[in-house]
């Protein structure tokens, strides 16, 4: 009677925190297939406080070049570090800006130029969770806390909501994020905002479930990017094989919330990503969509991949 009581609690303290909604429509114009072309070598290879991995990249274009915000692992926790370019290919390391303060991770997350002040939105706490931090430079940061806490007791994201990608539409925002329910199975799903502070998730979540066994998603999705381009939402998402080997994945949306997934599979090509090519952040040109992504050689579920930041191209074909 009491875990009823309790569940009862609070899935009704969480009402105010879910809503149904969706992105402006796009009315969808053109067939398009995409074709991927990869450096072959890292961008950003691993460091010093980053020597264990160096992944989840979140570029951004800032004060006149791209600014970096990406994670490095130093054995024992994840912490934030800026890098700094002028193309995209050759970074200049700039140091931590972010640290889990005795913790073991601050970091995985997406940044946003918001006005003149830099939104970063990171995974934290021993049960991932995700806060935020403001900085008015882009290097010293704010926090403020957790603004997407799990979800109730029974949910799909009960044990973990992490890995958020931000994207802006009509003056409003949307959280693209993982989540993790009690079976650890990790599916996809998005919230809204005003403010970029205060968040409502879809009440209809998860927008995009495991792929039928035998698939690159069967064992789990992650780290979406989402991008709006030839009259449809795009997401480059994480999938997860059996073997914690992982795959760039695509889907397609016409309203940023109904999901279908597409033919394409990106997968690593080189040694030093072979095993795992994760955590895409995107950046879109006229021509093409920019692709900075993690790899590694080691199919570990989370850490010691030896981690890589690699580049990539998502070349549009309208047929």
């Amino acid at each position: 009677m009491r875990l009823a009581a309790l569940a009862l609690l609070l899935m009704l303290s969480s009402c105010s925190r879910y809503r149904d909604f969706a992105l402006p429509p796009t009315g969808a114009t053109a067939n398009v297939r995409w074709e991927w072309r990869a450096r072959p070598s890292p961008v950003m290879t691993r460091g010093d406080w980053d020597s264990v991995d160096a992944l989840n990249p979140s570029v951004i274009p800032y004060q006149g070049q791209l600014w970096n915000y990406y994670s490095g692992f130093d054995g024992k926790s994840w912490h934030t570090g800026l890098a700094k370019s002028t193309d995209g290919l050759v970074w200049q390391r700039e140091g931590k800006v972010l640290s889990a303060e005795g913790g073991y991770i601050a970091a995985n997350g997406a940044a946003m130029a918001q006005g003149s002040e830099v939104f970063y939105y990171y995974q934290t706490g021993d049960t991932a969770q995700i806060a935020l931090a403001r900085s008015t430079d882009g290097r010293n940061f704010r926090r403020e806390g957790l603004v997407l806490e799990l979800g109730p007791y029974g949910s799909w994201d009960e044990r973990g909501v992490a890995d958020p990608c931000i994207i802006r539409q009509n003056n409003r925002l949307y959280l693209y994020y993982t989540g993790m329910d009690r079976a650890r199975r990790q599916r996809l799903g998005v919230a809204v905002s005003d403010d970029g502070v205060s968040w409502s998730k879809l009440r209809g979540n998860p927008i995009l479930e495991l792929g039928e066994y035998g698939t690159p998603d069967a064992h789990g999705l992650g780290e979406p990017a989402v991008w709006l381009g030839y009259g449809y939402y795009w997401m480059l998402y994480t999938g997860r094989d059996p073997h914690e080997k992982r795959r760039l994945l695509l889907a397609r949306s016409t309203d940023g919330v109904h999901w279908q997934k597409q033919p394409l599979v990106i997968a690593g090509s080189e040694p030093w990503d072979s095993q795992v090519i994760c955590d895409p952040t995107v950046i879109v040109e006229p021509n093409r969509v920019r692709v900075w992504f993690g790899g590694g050689d080691v199919a570990s579920p989370d850490q010691n991949l030896h981690g890589q930041i690699g580049y990539g191209e998502l070349i549009p074909q309208v047929l």
